[in-house]
């Protein structure tokens, strides 16, 4: 048994313990071993991993987003915004910290065949996007910049339309455009422009591939509804 297969074998483990900070350590050697030749489970693995690590600080922060709304509870706002603030921080952190692992672990590698790069390269985007929804000032102008500049690059990276990468990328991306960049109508052009694209192709891929594309392909169409209601206001789905 390798020192990789134990250390696999540990992070499903942490993973069904809701242990995701032991996940991700225990992913980073692997990731730093194999680098862009993890497999796609494994890929599929660390996407959860650190997915899993922030999410719970996402859903916290939009939470105590909403009791300050309420005007009964403005006497506690000291209170709340440094609580935010905290969480904050430490989304902050395990997000700096992904980007960090990614760009050193992956990226820095030469060699990288398309479709692992545009997943690595898509990662930095997504998680410069996380910091993106809860920054301000020089932070968020800082972060949108990244982002924009991963998602474009990924973009840019040759792979089949209906590739479930290349379609997550638009998904993710367009969502960017639209609830960070606040550009609806960029959002809507790229993400029918992709939809578009794989529909073309949808007939000449493999049955697995067609499972995978045809769960992102729904969820660009759903967001494609939400844009273009006239009530506006909604947020989009992404992976």
């Amino acid at each position: 048994m390798s020192q990789e297969e134990e250390s696999i074998f540990m992070a499903r483990v942490a993973e069904q313990s809701e242990r995701f900070e032991d996940m991700v350590d225990f992913l980073t050697p692997v990731l730093a071993s194999k680098g862009t030749a993890l497999t796609t489970d494994e890929r599929n693995l660390l996407s959860v991993a650190f997915k899993s690590l922030i999410s719970s600080k996402r859903t916290a922060w939009r939470t105590i987003s909403a009791i300050e709304q309420n005007p009964k509870y403005q006497k506690f706002s000291g209170a709340l915004g440094a609580y935010k603030h905290r969480i904050e921080s430490a989304l902050y952190g395990d997000c700096e910290r992904i980007i960090d692992i990614v760009r050193t672990k992956v990226l820095s590698k030469a060699g990288a065949e398309d479709e692992p790069r545009s997943f690595f390269v898509k990662m930095v985007g997504d998680y410069y996007r996380y910091i993106a929804e809860t920054a301000q000032g020089e932070k968020l102008e800082h972060v949108k910049a990244e982002a924009l500049k991963s998602y474009q690059e990924a973009l840019k990276i040759p792979l089949p339309p209906c590739n479930p990468i290349k379609l997550g990328l638009a998904l993710n991306f367009s969502v960017f455009y639209y609830e960070v960049m606040k550009d609806q109508k960029q959002a809507c052009v790229l993400a029918e422009e992709s939809l578009q694209l794989a529909l073309d192709k949808i007939d000449e891929i493999s049955e697995e591939d067609f499972r995978d594309a045809k769960s992102i392909i729904e969820l660009l169409k759903e967001n494609l509804a939400l844009w273009k209601d006239e009530d506006g206001g909604n947020n989009g789905d992404d992976l």
